[in-house]
């Protein structure tokens, strides 16, 4: 018996060691996906000179493309892609739906559709001209990012509302519920677009296809301290998340109070993800590829989970946004289809799972 005792420690033991392994791992390459995506662009800069910059040392010309161009784009796509993952792994744990995720419920089309708003109703987009181009750009983005939040979080509510209704309508018909609320925020989208002239329907345009380059040093900021605030939330309720993967009944039977977790967790992931989505505009499927992408390498165990969801989303949208950026320099692809061209088939695969399994 105390032979088995120990194997058991042992083997326990050795999964930890990997788990952390794999977070040590992940967090390594996000740093060098970032120091690598400083190093690129229509201007190329040495390691070497990309660390001097950062370090104080830099030439003025390092220190424009670093400090005021690429810092603050690669910040906010650890953040944003940070803050998506972890929503995305909490909910897909407390709605016990592997599809869960802000683009999946609804809460991004929301976002996009309280853009719209404030874009062609309240004029928040413009088309500047220069001496050489003509471009589009957000005039008002205050306006625009907080009719962004309202409409984002008004499709939080109706999520809330249909989690109540959850032994009734079932995990899938959550998603459903979600692509019903999508459809509806599009249908509004295109209509406020039906009435808008040209240059509205290209602002519109222009922040829906998502640009992690329009958050500012600003709206890194709250970025930053959205993340904290919600990152520590779901830190401090990782074993009652391990215990709600056992199922409701066993997760109150340890006293988790289940229901105000449901409530608490989902407002706080919803309210991030509308946050983040108001700032840089619509990147879709990082909630759901990130967490699915880390579980390969710690499982279930939301001690380990969560923090490595946030620094996969991290690597994975910076990632993404270097390419975009590289793919045809000096023009810049929408991060945003990138990660819809990511997320769509990672979403087919886990449905078409989800379909065997039933």
């Amino acid at each position: 018996m105390a032979r088995d005792s120990h194997d058991y420690l042992q083997t326990y033991d050795s999964r930890i060691a990997k788990k952390k392994t794999a977070f040590v791992l992940t967090l390594l390459l996000t740093l060098l996906a970032a120091i690598f995506a400083l190093s690129l662009g229509s201007i190329n800069l040495s390691w070497g000179e990309v660390l001097r910059t950062l370090l104080g040392s830099g030439e003025a010309a390092s220190n424009t493309v670093i400090w005021d161009i690429r810092l603050p784009r690669i910040v906010a796509a650890i953040l944003v892609g940070a803050i998506l993952a972890t929503s995305g792994a909490v909910m897909q744990c407390v709605l016990n739906n592997p599809l869960a995720s802000a683009s999946t419920l609804g809460v991004s089309q929301g976002a996009a559709f309280g853009a719209a708003l404030g874009i062609i109703v309240f004029g928040g987009g413009v088309i500047s001209s220069g001496s050489a181009n003509v471009a589009v750009e957000v005039n008002n983005p205050y306006i625009v990012t907080l009719c962004a939040f309202i409409f984002g979080s008004l499709s939080t509510l109706i999520i809330l509302a249909l989690t109540r209704l959850k032994k009734t309508l079932g995990p899938s018909g959550l998603i459903l519920a979600g692509v019903a609320l999508s459809s509806l925020f599009t249908g509004g989208s295109t209509l406020l677009q039906y009435f808008a002239d040209e240059t509205k329907i290209s602002a519109v345009v222009f922040w829906t296809f998502g640009n992690l380059g329009s958050a500012g040093w600003g709206e890194i900021l709250i970025l930053a301290i959205v993340f904290a605030l919600s990152f520590c939330y779901f830190m401090l309720n990782r074993w009652n998340y391990n215990a709600m993967r056992s199922g409701i009944d066993t997760a109150q039977s340890l006293g988790v109070n289940t229901k105000a977790l449901l409530l608490i967790s989902m407002t706080i992931c919803s309210l991030t993800a509308a946050i983040a989505v108001s700032f840089v505009g619509i990147i879709s499927f990082v909630g759901l590829v990130a967490p699915h992408m880390m579980r390969k390498f710690v499982g279930d165990d939301y001690r380990f989970l969560i923090p490595c969801s946030a620094i996969g989303g991290a690597l994975l949208l910076i990632i993404a946004d270097t390419f975009a950026r590289l793919v045809i320099s000096p023009v810049v692809l929408p991060v945003g289809a990138i990660t819809a061209f990511l997320g769509a088939p990672v979403f087919l695969i886990l449905l078409l799972k989800g379909a065997a399994r039933e």
